[in-house]
This record gives structure tokens, C-alpha cells and sequence, in this order.
């Protein structure tokens, strides 16, 4: 398996999720690019999400969210600033 760039766009997606707070989504708006437009789209249809323009993470996405937040903390780890 390799990262495609519209699992790279999903996962772009996921990073902008706070998952400090189960009371705050995210709304793409139709003024997007593209790639993320549909990346939103398809984090609905994988159930990541409760609608296809972001809204709030299932439990799933959360968990999904998480690995992804946390995969890019540890890639970041030693990059210059």
C-alpha cells in the first residue's frame, strides 16, 4: 500500500480536526480546492465523518483524526522550523 494523493488530501482533512472538543467540526466550503472538496467528501462516504462537507467526526474519524495527528507529530519531530 502507498499514499495516493487522495489518501494524502483525506489525511490533510483529518489533521484540521481538534480533537480536543467533540463540539467542533470543521466546514469545507465550496470555495475549497478541489482535492480537499472531494477528500471531505470521501471521509463521509468511508463514515469519518457525519457530512460530506466536514461537519463532525464519527467515532471512527475520531480515532482516524488521532493516528493521523499524531503520525505527523512524530514526522515532525527534528524538521527545522
Amino acid at each position: 500500500m502507498s499514499f495516493t494523493p487522495d489518501l494524502i488530501a483525506e489525511l490533510k482533512v483529518l489533521a484540521l480536526f481538534n480533537l480536543d472538543s467533540s463540539q467542533e467540526g470543521i466546514k469545507v466550503h465550496n470555495t475549497a480546492t478541489q482535492d480537499v472538496i472531494a477528500a471531505a467528501k470521501r471521509l463521509y462516504e468511508k463514515k469519518l465523518t457525519d457530512q460530506p462537507d466536514g461537519g463532525y467526526l464519527t467515532s471512527l474519524g475520531h480515532d482516524a483524526a488521532e493516528h493521523a495527528q499524531q503520525l505527523l507529530t512524530i514526522l515532525q519531530v527534528g524538521e527545522p522550523a
